[in-house]
């Protein structure tokens, strides 16, 4: 079969490999995009980083998806759309000023990407408290 549309499988150091049957990233030449699987607050080793608190996660969320960003040579300020996973609506606020507080230099003088935010009942562990995907321009 003969696929009008080129994909490239991103898996970047200093990140496990990913835990089921999925890519952390990829990469669709066609259309100059970059799709990245949700991310969870893991370390490279795989291990939970800030169990049970919503903004250590978060940040370690956005690391995450920093170093795949940046592996496939692109930059934050390049998403275009952002889904958000939290397991608890009282973390609204906290995930919101971490956020900010993480993208305060990326997005001062421009407006966040889009975000669709979903509170849900539980991920795939029971421990991680959000999940974060991303899709993001290349250059």
């Amino acid at each position: 079969m003969n696929s009008a549309v080129e994909r490239e499988v991103i898996q970047p150091e200093g990140l496990p490999e990913p835990l089921g049957a999925y890519s952390h990233a990829i990469s669709v030449r066609a259309g100059r995009l970059l799709f990245i699987a949700g991310q969870v607050a893991v370390d490279e080793k795989g291990r939970i980083m800030g169990q049970g608190d919503l903004a250590f996660q978060t940040e370690q969320v956005f690391k995450n998806l920093g170093h795949i960003i940046q592996s496939a040579g692109s930059a934050f300020d390049r998403v275009v759309k952002f889904t958000t996973y939290l397991t608890r609506s009282q973390d609204l606020s906290a995930f919101y000023e971490k956020r900010a507080e993480i993208f305060a230099d990326i997005y001062r003088n421009s407006r966040y990407p889009t975000n669709t935010l979903v509170v849900v009942e539980q991920l795939a562990r029971e421990e991680w408290l959000i999940e974060i995907e991303a899709v993001a321009a290349l250059p």
